[in-house]
């Protein structure tokens, strides 16, 4: 499948009415089935799955990446069924904590049988002596725009990147954004020494996946809600939000950001 193609679409510009077409992003029905039982079905884009696959069974506490057995992507008509095949103890764990999932894009916590569930406090992230100087941030953010290939060409993608002190390493798209930083953990992991950039808002979920991934500095173009905020500093997680080529706001955990001036906090 496709991770994008053009559609036909009338445009109004200048008073008048236009035939054409724009490039879209794909968004079809993705199934991450466990040994064979289906775990939960995502809208997401049809690219970078294996990724994605590995990315949403880590964050999702499902299993380690080592009891990953293998991962079949099956093509079937109504969408894709992400095979993932787990080492008898995990698919045991799987077994007793099975929940239904259908979750639209817009949503990574649908379907969830527990509050519990939902506000999951993940593992304290590890400890790392990555730290990143105030330029460093600004340049990332610049930098960023040139790793979006899908988003410039519809307009309508997320993208999570990582960062180390080379620059931005790689970077995963979707039109879903907890889409995006799955298939992004699932590329890198299990490295986890660099700082994570997303072009979203930034949800309590997005933080749970980012400290089950174990990266120290989390980066965002949005602002947070107060739940990820507390949630980033109970875990140890550096939370910048609102972050530009001209500035940011630091929100959780700031020993980790330098300014290169060595002024402090007004």
């Amino acid at each position: 499948m496709q991770a994008a193609r053009a559609t036909s679409r009338l445009a109004f510009k200048a008073g008048a009415l236009r035939e054409g077409s724009r490039v879209l992003p794909s968004e079809v029905a993705v199934a991450l089935s466990y040994n064979g039982s289906t775990h939960a079905v995502m809208m997401a884009t049809p690219a970078d799955l294996i990724d994605f696959a590995r990315g949403f069974t880590l964050t999702e506490g499902i299993a380690s990446l080592d009891e990953i057995e293998r991962i079949e992507p099956v093509e079937t008509p109504q969408g894709i069924d992400l095979q993932i095949w787990l080492t008898p103890a995990a698919a045991e764990r799987q077994s007793r904590r099975r929940r239904s999932m259908a979750g639209p894009v817009g949503c990574g916590l649908c379907g969830l049988e527990s509050l519990e569930e939902a506000m999951r406090h993940p593992h304290p992230v590890p400890p790392s002596n990555l730290s990143m100087t105030a330029a460093q941030i600004m340049a990332a953010m610049a930098e960023l725009e040139r790793h979006q290939p899908l988003h410039d060409e519809t307009r309508a993608a997320h993208c999570a990147a990582f960062w180390t002190p080379e620059g931005i390493r790689l970077a995963r798209e979707d039109v879903g954004r907890h889409n995006a930083l799955d298939k992004l953990i699932g590329a890198v992991a299990p490295e986890r020494d660099g700082a994570v950039i997303l072009t979203c808002r930034t949800s309590i979920d997005m933080v749970q996946k980012a400290c089950a991934a174990g990266f120290p500095i989390l980066i965002a173009v949005s602002a947070p809600t107060t739940a990820a905020v507390d949630l980033a500093q109970a875990a140890g997680l550096t939370l910048v939000a609102l972050a530009r080529p001209d500035g940011f706001e630091i929100f959780s955990h700031p020993h980790r950001i330098t300014p290169e001036d060595a002024a402090h906090v007004a």
